[in-house]
């Protein structure tokens, strides 16, 4: 049996849900799973969400909600924060975790795209690309929990939120879902679990309830920033995640 945590930063039911007939994964996802959506309480900012979410605290209790600290990027090692892989003893790997840059990884061995920030066209296909083979890697190998996470729809929804071209990325993250999760075999183990989540949504520059970003960036103007309604979609968990937190939580259920 192995638990699966799949992060899919930014994914959004404002995309996904119109558009099911083109985005087959997802579709037989939301028709074998059960599909939620998370209604974020905390600040929609990832390194406070992906943090919360894996060691199931709050902000007030792990302090973490930007990348760079009084002009110094934040690392692990900055953090006062134990996550379930340190504190479970067993087989926990995590890859390409965006809580810090670059993303973190734990017992596996995985370099991060563009230092975890693609922002190219050829980037966000390297970095779907790398996710989904070092996934099918790990999960042949049979570890207890696994935390994998693509990061590629943030960066083109920041930058092209409302153009054709992000129902594209979609269709890209569909085919590596549809490998990971069907092809491999992986949702037919009734042993198997799933949660496969986003840290949050998405919404229209200046809709947001709090801008993440400046409009203005050196890699050109944003058109998307982060709304606080999160997919969440499960498989075998008997826990309702209605909260980050839940996961670690839903996680401990089974193995603290």
């Amino acid at each position: 049996m192995t638990f699966l945590i799949l992060g899919v930063d930014a994914a959004t039911w404002k995309m996904i849900k119109p558009n099911l007939d083109e985005l087959p994964s997802w579709k037989r996802l939301v028709e074998e799973c059960k599909p939620g959506t998370v209604e974020l309480k905390e600040d929609p900012l990832s390194p406070l969400i992906w943090c919360g979410m894996f060691s199931g605290m709050y902000y007030n209790e792990h302090g973490h909600k930007e990348f760079v600290d009084d002009g110094d990027i934040v690392g692990r090692d900055d953090l006062d924060v134990e996550f379930f892989w340190d504190e479970l003893d067993m087989d926990v790997r995590a890859l390409n975790v965006p809580f810090v840059v670059p993303p973190y990884s734990y017992n596996v061995d995985f370099e991060p795209v563009g230092y975890g920030l693609p922002t190219t066209e050829e980037e966000w296909n390297e970095e779907l690309e790398k996710v989904t083979e070092k996934t099918k890697e790990v999960l042949r190998e049979g570890p207890d929990v696994l935390v994998s996470v693509f990061t590629t729809l943030d960066r083109v929804q920041h930058f092209h939120w409302g153009e054709d071209m992000v129902l594209d990325w979609y269709k890209e993250v569909d085919e590596r879902l549809g490998e990971l999760l069907f092809d491999t075999g992986f949702l037919e183990d009734e042993d198997n679990r799933l949660i496969l989540i986003s840290d949050h949504g998405f919404c229209s520059f200046g809709e947001a309830k709090v801008q993440t970003l400046p409009e203005e960036t050196e890699h050109g103007k944003l058109k998307g920033d982060h709304h606080e309604e999160a997919v969440v979609i499960t498989k075998n968990v008997e826990r309702s995640i209605v909260e980050p937190q839940d996961v670690y939580r839903s996680v401990m259920d089974v193995f603290g």
